[in-house]
């Protein structure tokens, strides 16, 4: 979910590459990572997972909505408490049109979470709750490696970041095409409702990172973080199917682009 853009670093471009052209390099660095992340979903799906292992990526993935942990935003609850606090300074510290959208993007990270809820309540049988979530081993480091850059008081690593966030909806993109029975219609409907939303949130980011870039030496360090923090979500991705690819497919991949 891209978050308070307004916050980012506005730097002059000290090179000639017109920003547009950063933005499409930023992408591409992205790009085999988040193409690599919808494989390991398809790879998944089409492996016709036990009811247990659905579950198993249920549960992480609706802590990953509840606890978001990108340094940017920072859990449902607290941003709520904090758009609260600031109501009484809409249109003096915060304008209207941005507590607006802040509030339009509250609404629809709390529907993803709804919407995959429900999925796995059908497949335990009872009502759930925030309990039966988990955080996974790679999604821990993701974490710790976000935070390492948005803390770094560098807003070229801050605006990195923004960049890797949502792996460029792919996840979504590959569930929403799933079919069969009545669980993965479901599925299917729960991960179309995500990726409506969010399949464009790469390009805004990308455009917004590309502001924070003022000579090569930016780019390059962007591009580093990106990668880097891109891999990650390779992993935390794999672990949360399951593994469904090998370390040396993701590696050959990753340099190679192998088809599937």
């Amino acid at each position: 979910m891209d978050r308070r853009f307004l916050e980012m670093t506005r730097a002059p471009y000290e090179d000639k590459r017109p920003v547009k052209t950063v933005e499409q390099e930023l992408i591409a660095t992205a790009l085999p990572y988040w193409e690599t992340e919808a494989a390991i979903v398809r790879r998944f799906f089409k492996s016709k997972p036990a009811r247990e292992d659905h579950i198993f990526w249920l549960k992480a993935q609706l802590w990953k909505e509840l606890h978001p942990v990108d340094g940017y935003f920072t859990g449902l609850q607290k941003e709520l408490n904090d758009l609260v606090a600031s109501f009484s300074e809409i249109d003096k510290t915060i304008g209207r049109h941005d507590y607006h959208s802040l509030l339009e993007q509250l609404t629809q990270e709390f529907n993803h979470y709804v919407r995959l809820a429900d999925v796995l309540e059908y497949l335990l049988g009872r009502r759930v709750s925030a309990e039966d979530t988990f955080q996974l081993a790679q999604e821990k480091k993701l974490g710790e490696l976000r935070r390492s850059y948005t803390n770094s008081g560098s807003p070229v690593d801050k605006a990195a970041v923004l960049v890797t966030e949502g792996g460029g909806a792919r996840m979504f993109r590959e569930g929403r095409k799933l079919g069969g029975g009545r669980l993965e219609r479901m599925i299917a409907n729960a991960m179309n409702v995500v990726y409506q939303d969010e399949k464009n949130h790469y390009k805004k980011a990308a455009r917004e990172a590309a502001r924070a870039v003022r000579n090569q030496q930016d780019l390059a360090r962007m591009k580093k973080a990106v990668r880097e923090v891109s891999l990650q979500r390779v992993y935390m991705r794999n672990e949360m199917f399951k593994e469904p690819l090998t370390s040396q497919e993701i590696t050959t991949r990753l340099f190679s682009r192998a088809p599937d």
